[in-house]
């Protein structure tokens, strides 16, 4: 065996696809019965009922430069767009909409229409050298000196006291703040806001896709490709050890560092493995799948057209919200995200009925069932939500790395999105991927450039493996599109 990966999530897949398709002997091992990682679709409430059980909405798939190579229609994954890309209803019926047509978001957007086309305009022109670059791996970021800037600039606006500045209304404001809290840190922090302009610039261009069938699909489109080519699924097979890897040249993880840590063992050097020991991880997810006899009855009806809403009320409170959570307590009226797939998949649930996904922001490593104040919140923005509940499924933070080992406490992000832990994810090495022992490396959410299904970070790690261990120097994206290796 020339690679052996561990973990099938999409940046696991993702490596494993490169190294197979560079001629490589590859085997991914995934301790689940099923693929997936955190791109999973079940039956969690009742029969014919299809849940995304983590990620359920997909800019970054869309438009990484991964999936672009690879090229997920031609592998038979239909990647559906709502109209709105999200929603962020507010209390008396009003709402902020980001239409995926930036012209008619800022034109829903009242007096602060120009300045949200002023935040999001030029990086809506230039979106692919703004995904370059939020997608490197932070050491080598590509030298587009004007986007650069332009993101810059954005960034140390939205995450200072200027922030409030550039709107005078409530919706465009919360607009923003919805997205930011995406990172699971207040909304003020500087990752929190170099999220929001990302998600916000892919709302504005290929939307939040949602894939027909469930998040599933793409997984199953990355493991189809990865056999055409040669390499093998494991499932039900958990590692203990890096020692059971001795005939493989290259390991490959798709893995937190906690997990590195119980992988490694002695075999890690004392200070490296401190390291990692010291990574932080961050705010959490309790997950509440709904089976509903009807559609949401939200009270602005335009909400009914959104793939994704923010449900948390205005700026002021989302960021009280995810303060508390950040302190460790639970916020009464947390944040809570709604995807509603059943807006453009009319596959997701027996005819008439639908599913809905939510999630709400807790403390890291809660135990606490908070599917009653997840309902509250929704019947807060959709009177009569409560109605339409047919059965329910809850994952609290604590069950979340029972699911998925990656997710320590709850913490779907892999590592808290702090500062330092973006800039240096996840220890301060020059090589983000590499570790001490030679020929094992990270490819997981917790390397660069962290959450979401985009398959990067896999790219970066398989990259560095391909190029130090076997000589291999093609283009890692030439690979993802099926191209032959070069050898070096």
């Amino acid at each position: 065996m020339d690679v052996a990966v561990v973990g099938s999530g999409p940046n696991g897949l993702a490596a494993a696809v490169i190294c197979a398709r560079a001629g490589l002997n590859v085997q991914v091992f995934e301790a689940a019965d099923t693929l997936g990682g955190g791109c999973r679709t079940a039956e969690t409430t009742l029969p014919g009922f299809r849940h995304d059980e983590c990620a359920g909405a997909h800019p970054m798939a869309v438009a990484s430069p991964f999936f672009r190579a690879f090229d997920l229609a031609a592998h038979g994954v239909e990647l559906l767009t709502p109209e709105i890309s999200y929603a962020h209803p507010l209390d008396g019926g009003a709402a902020g909409l980001a239409w995926r047509d930036l012209d008619r978001t800022v034109a829903g957007l009242g007096r602060d229409g120009a300045s949200w086309r002023g935040l999001f305009g030029p990086l809506v022109r230039d979106w692919l050298e703004l995904v370059a670059l939020a997608m490197s791996d932070t050491r080598h970021p590509p030298l587009d000196a004007i986007t650069g800037v332009r993101f810059g600039r954005r960034l140390l606006e939205q995450a200072s006291p200027l922030w409030n500045l550039r709107f005078r209304e409530e919706a465009a404001a919360a607009l923003f703040t919805g997205v930011a809290a995406h990172a699971i840190v207040p909304p003020r922090a500087f990752s929190a806001a170099g999220v929001a302009l990302l998600l916000g610039t892919l709302a504005h261009v290929g939307g939040w896709a949602i894939p027909r069938g469930g998040s599933r699909t793409i997984v199953d489109a990355l493991a189809s490709g990865l056999e055409r080519s040669g390499g093998r699924i494991v499932t039900g097979h958990r590692i203990d050890s890096l020692d059971e890897f001795q005939s493989a040249r290259t390991i490959l993880l798709d893995t937190a560092p906690a997990e590195l840590l119980r992988l490694g063992g002695d075999r890690l050097p004392a200070r490296y493995a401190a390291q990692l020991s010291r990574v932080r991880y961050g705010g959490a997810a309790c997950k509440v799948d709904f089976a509903l006899s009807g559609p949401v009855p939200w009270r602005t009806p335009d909400c009914a057209l959104a793939g994704t809403l923010h449900l948390v009320g205005t700026r002021a409170e989302a960021l009280a919200v995810e303060r508390d959570v950040a302190a460790g307590r639970h916020a009464d009226r947390p944040y809570v995200l709604v995807i509603q797939p059943g807006v453009v998949d009319d596959s997701r649930a027996p005819q008439g009925n639908h599913t809905l996904y939510a999630y709400a922001h807790v403390p890291n490593g809660s135990s606490r069932d908070v599917s009653a104040e997840v309902i509250a919140q929704i019947e807060r923005f959709a009177p009569g939500f409560r109605d339409l509940i047919l059965a329910q499924h809850v994952r609290t933070a604590a069950q979340m790395s029972a699911y998925n080992a990656n997710y320590v406490g709850g913490d779907i992000s892999a590592g808290a999105m702090t500062l330092r832990q973006t800039l240096l994810r996840p220890t301060p090495r020059w090589n983000p991927y590499s570790t001490p022992l030679p020929g094992v490396y990270l490819c997981s959410a917790s390397t660069p450039p962290g959450p979401g299904v985009h398959g990067m970070s896999g790219l970066h790690a398989a990259s560095h493996a391909l190029r130090t261990r076997f000589g291999i120097r093609t283009d890692p994206l030439t690979l993802a599109a099926g191209t032959a290796a070069i050898p070096g």
